[in-house]
């Protein structure tokens, strides 16, 4: 009788923790499949979300062209379809590298894009979307965080080989992993000459073939070692279009910075650079000229004047402080180049600021910081912007969390 007993009690002790073993690996397996598709829907989310982003212009269409904030949200260049994206709306979108710039005068914070040191995209904190806004207008906000990154796909490097009696420049011009063969290669050479204290240019241009490993070679005379001048070039080939640039300066850290005051209008205030940084420096003065070169239909630069208020800014104390102004009036994608001189001897150097993203092919980055999220889902597209070939990737991630609850 005990011994049945016993054997009852161990049977139903053995039963109970079978079915509480049970009960725990069915719990474990529905959370993971619901964790599944958790994913999958997030997956399914930023695949929506990106082609949302580059398959509409926003509200109002031509949004990146003005001062205003959107009230839709929407990458595409409103005179195009499909992948096509606005070289506009994407400079207003506040960048999340790049250390942010205050400048006094104006008494704003700058979304800072800086390459090489002398080529800059400042756009006041007013005018540029933040990501929250974005969010909010997407109606991810509480529920989806992400960040979009825009890269060029082809590659221009360019490399001084000859510094004696002329100037040789070695191009190579690549793809994703591949040379671009016989690429065609239209060059913008401007060099910087000083008269006085007035900084000149003499600027040529020209175009050229790659041969069969992507690479050419181009020598430019009367260019001296000391010389100051910035190389622009537009690759193109297959129906994919890539530009690179080189530039060299001769100026001992001061010079002059541009930051874009209205797309609308096409105003760019300009700085000396001992305003930006907050160093004590000397009262010091640096003279300029300014051109813009307009990108045409066949990726050939076109020089095209602007309206300035001056040609010099200094910085100083009080009423010391001089500062410029220009006006760029055409919203046609170009490259806005101001060469400059320092009160030095032969101190002179280049600045160049595009006026429309793809012109000097500048990279984006806008959104979150996806590198602490536990899962993200990426998607990516091939677009152009302006022409120019680029991926655009989203990485996308849920703010609910996910857990396995064991």
């Amino acid at each position: 009788m005990v011994s049945s007993t016993v054997d009852h009690m161990i049977a139903v002790t053995v039963f109970l923790a079978a079915t509480l073993l049970f009960i725990g690996l069915f719990n474990q397996t529905i959370q993971t499949a619901v964790i599944y598709q958790r994913h999958r829907a997030t997956a399914t989310k930023a695949s929506d979300l990106l082609d949302n982003m580059l398959l509409s212009p926003g509200i109002p269409v031509n949004w990146g062209q003005t001062d205003i904030d959107p009230t839709g949200f929407g990458l595409q260049d409103p005179e195009f379809t499909q992948y096509k994206m606005s070289p506009y709306s994407l400079m207003r979108l506040r960048s999340s590298v790049g250390d942010p710039v205050y400048y006094e005068a104006t008494g704003q914070w700058y979304s800072n894009v800086t390459i090489d040191e002398r080529n800059f995209m400042l756009v006041p904190y007013n005018l540029a979307l933040d990501y929250s806004t974005v969010t909010r207008l997407l109606g991810i906000n509480n529920t989806y965080g992400f960040q979009l990154t825009l890269t060029p796909i082809v590659s221009v490097s360019i490399e001084e080989t000859q510094l004696a009696n002329s100037l040789k420049l070695d191009i190579e011009v690549s793809g994703v992993g591949f040379p671009l063969s016989y690429a065609t290669l239209s060059y913008c050479f401007l060099k910087v000459g000083i008269k006085g204290n007035d900084p000149y240019y003499d600027i040529s241009f020209n175009t050229v073939t790659a041969d069969d490993t992507g690479s050419r070679s181009i020598t430019l005379d009367y260019v001296d070692e000391d010389d100051s001048y910035a190389f622009i070039v537009y690759a193109r080939t297959g129906g994919l279009v890539g530009m690179g640039f080189h530039q060299r300066t001769n100026d001992d850290g001061d010079f002059v910075v541009p930051f874009i005051d209205s797309f609308e209008d096409g105003k760019v205030l300009l700085a000396h650079s001992y305003n930006v940084h907050e160093d004590a420096h000397p009262e010091a003065t640096v003279f300029y000229n300014a051109t813009y070169v307009l990108l045409t239909e066949d990726f050939t630069l076109r020089e095209m004047p602007v309206t300035t208020d001056g040609n010099k800014v200094v910085y100083g104390h009080g009423t010391d402080q001089t500062f410029g102004n220009l006006t760029i009036a055409t919203h046609n994608p170009g490259i806005l180049i101001i060469t400059y001189k320092t009160q030095g001897v032969n101190q002179n150097g280049v600045v160049l600021m595009p006026w429309g993203m793809s012109s000097l092919a500048f990279p984006v980055t806008f959104g979150g910081d996806p590198s602490k999220q536990e899962w993200v889902a990426t998607d990516m597209r091939h677009v152009t912007v302006g022409g120019i070939a680029y991926q655009a990737q989203i990485a996308l991630w849920s703010l609910e969390g996910y857990q396995v609850v064991g």
